[in-house]
């Protein structure tokens, strides 16, 4: 029997019962959405969120992956995915 599946990402597919788990879980509120970005453009499971969620491919994205790494189970993670990206988002530490 061949179940029909959903794309979550470029080269990625998966039931929709899979897709609907994947949702539900911390962070995966947009898997799916993002259909032709690679799957290494994700900072979803460096952080214990599903594949296919937080997508850095763009600044903007990984700009907006830090604003939302707080939803996910480990926070530190997507931000270490996206500083290895974009060093130049990283935060200057302060001089005193």
């Amino acid at each position: 029997m061949n179940k029909k599946k959903v794309q979550i990402a470029k080269g990625v597919k998966v039931t929709p019962a899979k897709k609907r788990q994947m949702e539900e879980k911390p962070g995966g509120s947009n898997v799916g959405e993002y259909k032709k970005v690679k799957p290494s453009m994700f900072a979803g499971p460096s952080g214990g969120a599903p594949e296919g969620s937080y997508p850095i491919n763009t600044k903007e994205r990984a700009r907006a992956a830090l604003a939302y790494a707080h939803y996910a189970p480990k926070p530190a993670g997507i931000k270490k995915a996206v500083y290895a990206k974009y060093p130049d988002l990283k935060p200057k530490a302060s001089k005193k």
